[in-house]
């Protein structure tokens, strides 16, 4: 049979429904976790709030990544259960569709993913990642107008403190300033004011604050006592602190591509120690989106229940294996990158051994007849639930 016939487009539909259900879901979930701790963060360095959006963005790839094997496990999956719930895969069987022909589609589908997936750990996120750690250095630094606090003194360089009342109309109205500014030589000068507010020179590193209705302070070693000088308006410049260049990209492993992994990892002059860690993160990524082709297996041996059941536990099932398999790699990962285990060895095997227990639950729901790969599982748990419900039963009887 062709791809393209109505048993295809009809399986298709079937998982893209759940597919896109669950991307839009997961992504909606991380997106919100971390926009609470985004605006915390933004908040306390006191940048702007659009820049949390530009940091969120940035982090959708990384997101994505998370969420596409999920989402193509749960797709397949809940395609497949609604086919064995509703009898239509007992028809599928009956006309001469093998297991092995109902996955072509999931296959399509698992390759095409992989693929992306590929192409966004492997080249996408490393960028992103650098684009929003970039983000965070600037509000650290104040390069996004993260500057002056209202409430609070400020440094501004080595020998200036700011302190502001309030701040009206974006920050260019100022009111009730304080500024204490002292040289090397032992001169200070304070200020006072009820109202300022800053304007731009020509000097990119230099700004004035032009105040109004204050008193100026004058001191020095060589003065007998203070000057003190009360003005209406006066124009203080103050120079900027000197914003540090942030770091090229590939500072760390997660913000390389994978070719660029492989290029430092075999260069002359690596350390080991950075060699493991460049060796590890290459294979993480590959066997991340290696394990993706073994999903459509693992979700259709999952996805049919035993006859006469309805249960449920093959969905949780399949939530618990991919994440466990997910954390065994970052382990594995974690294990190699300090150059304890070859990264060949700490991730693949782990790889092979979960590759071979999905082809012998595929195996056995595929090829043993009346073979179910969870139905212990599925015993356990129904007996599991009727225990549960007879206890439940009889604490009623006894409490009426």
């Amino acid at each position: 049979m062709r791809f393209g016939t109505l048993t295809d487009r009809y399986v298709a539909k079937l998982i893209a429904t759940p597919l896109i259900g669950t991307l839009v879901i997961a992504a909606m979930l991380l997106t919100l976790d971390k926009m609470l701790r985004l605006f915390d963060f933004v908040v306390s360095e006191g940048g702007p709030v659009s820049v949390v959006w530009r940091m969120l963005a940035n982090l959708i790839p990384e997101y994505m990544s998370l969420g596409i094997p999920i989402g193509l496990m749960l797709g397949c999956l809940l395609a497949f259960r609604k086919l064995a719930l509703s009898s239509e895969l007992d028809v599928f069987r009956a006309v001469g569709l093998s297991y092995g022909r109902l996955l072509r589609v999931p296959y399509y589908y698992a390759i095409g993913l992989a693929l992306l997936n590929l192409a966004i750990v492997g080249f996408i996120q490393p960028y992103s990642r650098y684009a929003y750690e970039g983000l965070r250095f600037e509000l650290r630094s104040g390069a996004l107008g993260a500057s002056i606090k209202v409430g609070e003194f400020t440094r501004l360089g080595k020998r200036m403190t700011i302190r502001v009342e309030t701040s009206r109309d974006g920050g260019r109205e100022l009111s009730g300033i304080f500024v204490m500014t002292e040289t090397s030589e032992g001169k200070s000068l304070a200020v006072t004011a009820e109202h300022g507010q800053f304007l731009a020179t020509d000097d990119p590193d230099t700004i004035i604050l032009r105040l109004r209705n204050g008193v100026l302070v004058h001191d020095a070693p060589r003065f007998k006592e203070p000057r003190v000088l009360q003005f209406v308006g006066h124009d203080l410049p103050i120079d900027l602190p000197k914003m540090e260049a942030f770091r090229q990209r590939g500072g760390r492993d997660l913000e390389m591509t994978m070719p660029e992994l492989a290029i430092v990892a075999h260069k002359a002059g690596t350390s080991e120690k950075l060699r493991s860690e460049l060796r590890a993160e290459f294979h993480f990524r590959l066997v991340e989106v290696a394990t993706m082709l073994l999903l459509p297996m693992l979700a259709l041996a999952l996805a049919i229940p035993p006859k006469r059941s309805s249960s449920a536990l093959g969905v949780f099932l399949s939530i618990v294996m991919i994440v466990t398999q997910h954390k065994i790699n970052e382990y594995a990962a974690s294990v190699a990158a300090l150059g304890r285990v070859e990264p060949i060895i700490a991730l693949w095997i782990p790889f092979l051994a979960f590759a071979a227990l999905v082809w012998w639950m595929y195996r056995t729901i595929a090829h043993v007849p009346g073979g179910q790969p969870i139905g212990a599982l599925e015993r356990g748990a129904d007996k599991a639930v009727k225990t549960v419900v007879r206890w439940v039963k009889f604490r009623r009887k006894e409490a009426n």
